[in-house]
């Protein structure tokens, strides 16, 4: 296969940060090395979509579509390339078909060249709507198979796949190994099957979390790949993907040909070894390669957020029973690829069958859609006896699961607006994460006037509070005149002390804190929620049969009753958000509703009483 030419496209500012940095990376740190990249000779840059859309709003503080714009004005001599989810977009669920439409179209107004379309089923209904779109704006698709290893997941399943891709007009059949456990074989028999009988150009994106990808590149360029995947050498590895320096000089030794500046891209590894440095609290770097994913097939990303939820929980030990849980979840369920958002709906169910004590007692709302088939069609069966256990008599729906839905973007857009949408992207920002969305667009709103943390302090505010130390949010009587103060953030520490950012009655200011000592919360602090009273900082212990908890950490969504209102067994009473999927909360009895704990945006346990229920 001598002097065949091979592609490179840069993950590094997409897939890279979010594969060892949790996407934590903001747009002026990316911005430098993009223009640089745009420098070097690639096919592409991935830059968006992703998980990067969601992190840019619920934590950054940042508008994803502006940062598409900057890339795009960094970079005027190389593709721009995104991620997209087929039907659920860049989401964690399926959105109606004019969603779809209008994203994709102002994706590429902005600035996609390039979409790599996937869908976690492989369910190629569920991603014609975004490819038809893509191809009528006149960008570039890779149609995707999400790579897996099962019994039903063959040579010829995937070939299969990437006939049925073809055929809706794909420009470059995509092999996504998203766990790093395509092996060098594998690629090879796989490559060589795609270009004999689908004969379209083929591009390879393999994460290195087996220690592997390296032999599987060089597999799949014996086989006559046409498009790999690399980062930048100070960004590589572990979790993320091979060196694009290591691939470069190993390829070219084999005779194949590489237009790369590796000049350039060694001054991009020195700058980003720099910015590394800046994110350290998100850094992968202490993990190793995991070759045990070979065996229970988690990808990183998902890896880590058990760890975390185990935590929560007090339950790290039980890390190996949750591993060979996901393999039994993901056997029961069809043998789905663990990719978003199917990695989330296996693995917070397999958490949950862990930390319960008991297979699929609690049953998250996207387990129930998923087994209705609300997500698409399971590669096989799922077995009858879970589908009884979770949907009882119902029967899984069989047409395309988006053709279910009705139009939403005209109500998206009339409530958008409400809460202060000022673009059509930011409609479709709206649509896509309503309570994230409306909570950047508050923040922005309050920015602008200088009342709101600049978004760097924001976020580590957002993150670090300590509640243990002192109420954050209080009202003090001084004089007779009531006054509002809220502890808004925490600055660096400086010479003299620490400065606080102390909204007063709304009003940021900025103080000089020089603590002399710190004391507990006491029971005298209160706060106002639904009405009722309660300690600040801490919420009633679940011990009564009435009292409604979460079954692991989460955020609360969503609240379905109030004060004084009659439910019945099994009503839902709140959403809490966990690892990404929404868990139904709900009533254990019949009965009145004494109190409400909780309020959206709340960050909840295990233990707590969230609702109190008088049972009739």
């Amino acid at each position: 296969m001598m002097n065949k030419k091979v592609h490179f496209t840069d993950v590094t500012l997409r897939d890279g940060q979010q594969s060892l940095l949790a996407t934590r990376v903001r747009t002026e740190d990316l911005l430098p090395a993009a223009k640089k990249l745009d420098k070097a000779g690639f096919w592409s840059l991935e830059v968006w979509g992703g998980a990067t859309f969601d992190v840019c709003l619920r934590y950054l503080k940042e508008d994803p579509w502006e940062r598409l714009r900057k890339f795009k004005e960094a970079t005027p001599n190389t593709k721009l390339e995104m991620l997209l989810r087929g039907q659920n977009v860049v989401g964690y669920r399926h959105y109606a078909d004019d969603v779809v439409e209008a994203f994709v179209e102002k994706s590429a107004e902005n600035g996609i060249d390039v979409f790599r379309i996937f869908d976690a089923l492989n369910d190629v209904r569920n991603m014609e709507t975004a490819i038809k779109t893509a191809k009528k704006v006149g960008k570039i698709v890779k149609g995707v198979l999400s790579y897996t290893i099962s019994p039903v997941h063959t040579i010829e399943y995937f070939v299969n796949i990437a006939k049925q891709l073809k055929d809706l007009g794909v420009d470059i059949i995509s092999i996504k190994d998203q766990a790093g456990i395509l092996s060098p074989k594998i690629a090879y028999d796989l490559t060589v099957a795609l270009k004999e009988e689908v004969k379209l150009p083929v591009h390879l994106h393999a994460q290195t979390t087996a220690a592997m990808a390296e032999m599987t590149y060089l597999k799949a360029a014996e086989a006559g790949v046409d498009i790999i995947d690399t980062d930048v050498s100070t960004w590589s590895w572990l979790t993320a993907h091979p060196a694009v320096e290591t691939i470069t000089y190993v390829l070219k030794e084999f005779g194949y040909e590489v237009d790369l500046d590796l000049d350039i891209i060694q001054e991009v590894a020195e700058y980003l070894k720099e910015v590394r440095k800046k994110y350290k609290k998100y850094d992968t770097a202490d993990k190793w390669p995991d070759s045990q994913v070979l065996i229970h097939q988690i990808p990183g990303g998902m890896m880590s957020n058990f760890i975390n939820q185990l935590k929560e929980n007090d339950a790290l030990d039980k890390l190996d029973e949750v591993k060979k849980e996901v393999a039994r979840v993901r056997e029961d369920l069809g043998y789905p690829p663990l990719v978003t958002p199917t990695s989330q709906i296996v693995g917070t169910q397999s958490l949950l069958n862990v930390l319960q004590g008991e297979r699929y007692k609690v049953v998250t709302k996207e387990t129930k859609d998923y087994v209705k088939g609300l997500y698409g069609k399971p590669p096989a069966p799922i077995k009858p006896e879970i589908i009884e256990k979770i949907i009882g008599d119902e029967k899984p729906i069989e047409c395309r699961p988006a053709d279910l839905l009705e139009p939403e973007l005209e109500k998206c857009r009339t409530e958008a607006k409400k809460y202060g949408a000022r673009s059509e992207e930011d409609v479709l920002s709206y649509c896509l994460f309503p309570q994230v969305a409306r909570e950047f667009f508050e923040w922005r709103e309050k920015f602008e006037k200088g009342e709101a943390l600049p978004p760097e302090i924001e976020e580590i505010t957002s993150e670090e509070k300590d509640l243990t130390k002192a109420p954050i949010e209080f009202n003090i009587t001084l004089h007779g005149e009531v006054y509002h103060i809220q502890i808004a953030g925490v600055g660096n520490p400086v010479e003299g002390g620490t400065p606080y950012f102390i909204r007063v009655d709304g009003k940021l200011e900025e103080a000089l804190v020089q603590p002399i000592r710190e004391v507990e919360v006491g029971e005298k602090m209160e706060i106002l929620l639904d009405g009722g009273k309660m300690p600040a900082g801490k919420r009633p212990k679940a011990k009564d049969l009435g009292d409604v908890s979460s079954p692991m950490p989460g955020k609360v969504v969503s609240i379905k009753v109030s004060r004084g209102e009659k439910v019945k067994k099994g009503d839902v009473l709140l959403i809490v958000e966990a690892m990404k999927m929404e868990n139904e909360i709900h009533s254990p009895v019949d009965g009145i509703v004494e109190e409400v704990y909780v309020r959206e945006g709340d960050q909840v346990n295990p233990d707590e009483c969230l609702i109190k229920i008088n049972p009739d």
